[in-house]
């Protein structure tokens, strides 16, 4: 049953080279997946490529996750948490705890504290509730600026994802407006305003960003953020 649901929502046939290597393999095992394993069980490719990390400080990043089973992922991680770290893990809307069991160079193991429904993990929706699967969003502090035809906003990002990014204050009449926005360290990004509540806008991106440029991103303003908490206690 569980394999006829992900070849009716990714198709019977076998993917490419290239698209399996950009694809997640999604591991019919309850077992915490492993650098080059040879497994004799049944695996099949999703497109859930993008997940969220949190790590027991609260910091976030974006993980790519390059082998999932009901009982963990295997992902590649800009910053290694430390094994034995307790951590949340965000895919398909779903939050996952989980524990850090194995690193090795940029991958680590991630364990779930209990194990996952796969069909309804990959279906993307929350267990019993309709729920419509999106982008990991990273909540990120910062400033940015939205151009909306010849006027300038300066607004507070509230979070962003490959996808898109909240922002706020901003005025209601932008919403369906074509917008650029720049955000700081971050290159311009052309988007589309598609929704508006008090003040505050989802921008959703013509074109997503990459995982790389944004993880790096991430990475800057986190050591950004320790070298000013560093001078603060000096």
């Amino acid at each position: 049953m569980f394999t006829s649901l992900i070849r009716r929502k990714f198709g019977a046939s076998a993917p490419s080279s290239d698209t399996a290597f950009e694809s997640t393999t999604v591991s019919l095992t309850t077992a915490v997946p492993r650098p080059a394993e040879r497994r004799n069980d049944e695996r099949m490719s999703a497109m859930l490529r993008v997940g969220k990390l949190t790590d027991s400080s609260g910091s976030e990043q974006l993980i790519k996750v390059k082998n999932l089973s009901a009982g963990g992922v295997m992902a590649i991680a800009t910053r290694q948490p430390a094994v034995g770290e307790a951590v949340n893990i965000e895919l398909s809307s779903e939050r996952i705890p989980a524990t850090v069991v194995w690193i090795r160079n940029d991958m680590v193991g991630l364990k779930f504290d209990q194990d996952v429904d796969l069909g309804e993990l990959l279906a993307g929706r929350k267990q019993r509730h309709g729920f419509r699967s999106r982008p990991p969003r990273l909540e990120i502090p910062c400033k940015a600026s939205v151009r909306v035809g010849k006027t300038y906003y300066t607004v507070n990002v509230r979070d962003i994802s490959l996808g898109g990014i909240k922002v706020e204050p901003i005025e209601e009449y932008c919403v369906g407006k074509k917008v650029v926005v720049v955000v700081e360290s971050l290159r311009p990004v052309k988007g589309e305003v598609r929704w508006y509540s008090e003040r505050r806008a989802g921008i959703v991106f013509d074109n997503p960003l990459d995982f790389d440029e944004l993880s790096e991103w991430v990475g800057k303003r986190l050591e950004l953020a320790s070298l000013k908490a560093s001078y603060k206690d000096v």
